[in-house]
């Protein structure tokens, strides 16, 4: 049996992964193929019961950078072996909104937790295992966070300022660089029409 593929869509706050995750999912199943959508954290009952940890926001206690970290490794952890990985095996596409990358960028990037932490936690849990493609959905961090206020209810990372946001932007942005072929940055700016030509165009090449 055919494995199946798995793609990522990573970005900042309003960057409009939702939107083309939906635009993957239906160009996928045009050509006939079987589609999981998942998110991090989350995508299993433990590891949304660790989202939902992660993502509120407390005045009592503070969350330690070292907490949040371990408990986003513990929720991919419950994602990747108990869902991703039984499902790429029955040959069945997954797209990701968010993955390992998202790790990097915020707890690396935008915490400071030092590369080497994020390193060993990946081994530990994903070894070698990776996306077949990620897309990073680029965009300015004044515009991305114009777009959250617009929506409301800002969870605990959206409530972070804004440096936190510009470091999480260019740790995505160094990280592109370093893997031009597995991470493609896709202009999050233009039309929502042009970001998913250019996704779908992306997908043509890796499909054949």
């Amino acid at each position: 049996m055919q494995q199946g593929l798995f793609i990522t869509l990573e970005g900042s706050e309003g960057a409009g992964k939702s939107t083309q995750i939906d635009v993957i999912k239906t160009y996928l199943e045009k050509r006939q193929r079987k589609v999981e959508c998942v998110r991090e954290p989350g995508g299993t009952e433990i590891a949304e019961e660790i989202r939902t940890i992660l993502k509120k926001s407390r005045t009592q206690e503070q969350m330690q950078d070292i907490t949040e970290m371990l408990l986003m490794y513990a929720a991919r952890e419950q994602l990747v072996h108990n869902f991703i990985k039984p499902s790429l095996n029955k040959g069945i596409d997954v797209i990701c909104d968010r993955h390992d990358l998202s790790s990097i960028a915020y707890q690396g990037g935008g915490r400071g937790i030092p590369m080497e932490y994020l390193e060993a936690m990946r081994r530990m849990v994903l070894g070698s295992f990776h996306p077949n493609v990620t897309f990073l959905l680029d965009l300015d961090v004044n515009v991305g966070m114009q777009r959250v206020e617009n929506r409301g209810g800002r969870d605990r990372f959206e409530l972070a300022k804004m440096d936190f946001f510009l470091r999480v932007r260019e740790t995505y942005l160094e990280f592109a660089r370093k893997d031009p072929e597995h991470i493609i940055v896709i202009d999050a700016s233009q039309p929502i029409s042009k970001v998913s030509l250019d996704i779908t165009s992306h997908l043509d090449k890796l499909l054949g």
